[in-house]
């Protein structure tokens, strides 16, 4: 059904890197979801009260939320796609993140509320009425929660959004949740057992870690999440592959929400290119990285002087130094400062994360070592992590 309204209602639905279509998709998603369920939450209220089950009141409230959560992912598409305006001139794609966030906070709610409300019947318990009615009510809302994982995740991966999986997950862990209420339905009718309040507790811890999950998966990108290593390493290639440039470095990723990324960079060319023939160079760089990766770049020249014999020899000396202090340590901007006193050698540190010695401490180690090996240079250090 997704696929034959998409086709309808969505021009150019292919082209899902265009900042209008994924708005469409995500509009479109968000109506349908709303859609089917109230429907579900219609259907489960009647079967609920007529059974007198708590579990089943609880699945169909849940689905009211669904639904609010639905009106939050279509708002936030919406909000989303507006163009940038003077007080948000990158766009307003986080907003899309937000919305996803408060997707993942009603699914908390949600489960704290089921939670609750089950442990008072397990201390206060009432007897359920098996209904067959009831029973079919929840198949059906078992196969249209399904239906709903599949075609958010779906889309999820066709539009890159956060919140369509977060939604994704909402719906698989209402399919499973629903699937519970309906076993132990079956086995009270069946065995005369009393699990239907004990069967609410279950499936509310159940959805509790789902919106823990959720939760993380969407507050990522608003704290600033590491950038996609495949991205880095696509830009990295295309950068070092175009002619005229020696290496690269300070790579920076900024995510504005889907479609709104800026990527800054450090480009090393010769020093001996004329200042018109390197603009030019990265200018082209730049338009390249925008029609390929769809980011806007702020790329910096680094002149790097190849004819400087004792910096090419004493960069070779430091990269030691440094993979002695860690094997994925390295190092650019070399420079030897010579002036009327001593020389200075002045660099940046390439230092993982994962080394805990502080800044201050490596500095001073490596101060000492570069003394050692140059015969008394000076250095200025600055500490790069990575």
């Amino acid at each position: 059904m997704i696929t034959l309204l998409s086709r309808l209602l969505i021009p150019d639905c292919q082209n899902t890197d265009h900042p209008e279509v994924r708005r469409r998709y995500g509009v479109l998603s968000g109506a349908v979801g709303i859609f089917l369920n109230l429907i579900l939450f219609a259907a489960k209220l009647t079967a609920g009260i007529l059974a007198r089950s708590v579990s089943i009141l609880a699945d169909a409230f849940n689905n009211l939320s669904d639904a609010a959560s639905s009106v939050m992912t279509l708002i936030g598409f919406r909000l989303a796609g507006r163009r940038p305006d003077a007080n948000h001139p990158f766009g307003h794609g986080r907003i899309e993140y937000i919305t996803g966030l408060i997707v993942s906070i009603s699914i908390l709610l949600m489960g704290f509320e089921l939670a609750k409300t089950s442990i008072s019947r397990i201390l206060h318990p009432e007897a359920s009425v098996y209904s067959a009615a009831a029973a079919s009510v929840l198949v059906f809302s078992i196969l249209v929660k399904f239906y709903m994982f599949l075609y958010n995740r779906s889309l999820s991966v066709k539009i890159d959004s956060v919140a369509l999986k977060s939604t994704a997950i909402d719906s698989l862990s209402d399919c499973v949740s629903t699937s519970v209420v309906l076993v132990c339905l079956v086995l009270s009718h069946k065995f005369g057992l009393h699990l239907d309040s004990w069967c609410g507790l279950a499936v509310s811890l159940f959805i509790l870690n789902a919106g823990l999950q959720s939760l993380v998966e969407t507050a990522s990108p608003l704290v600033g999440k590491a950038p996609d290593p495949e991205l880095i390493a696509a830009i990295t290639e295309r950068v070092l592959a175009t002619p005229g440039i020696l290496d690269m470095h300070d790579l920076l990723v900024h995510d504005y929400g889907p479609g709104h990324t800026i990527v800054s960079l450090h480009a090393e060319v010769p020093s001996t290119l004329s200042l018109l023939k390197a603009h030019e160079i990265i200018d082209k760089l730049e338009s390249a990285l925008d029609h390929e990766f769809g980011v806007l770049s702020v790329i910096h020249i680094d002149p790097v002087d190849v004819s400087d014999r004792e910096a090419n020899v004493l960069r070779g000396k430091l990269l030691v130094l440094m993979q002695s202090i860690h094997p994925e340590a390295g190092l650019h901007d070399l420079r030897i400062l010579r002036g009327d006193t001593t020389p200075v050698v002045s660099f940046d540190a390439l230092i993982p994360y994962s080394l805990d010695e502080s800044d201050e401490q490596i500095i001073e180690k490596l101060t000492g070592l570069i003394a050692e090996q140059t015969g008394g240079y000076g250095s200025i250090i600055r500490i790069d992590r990575f």
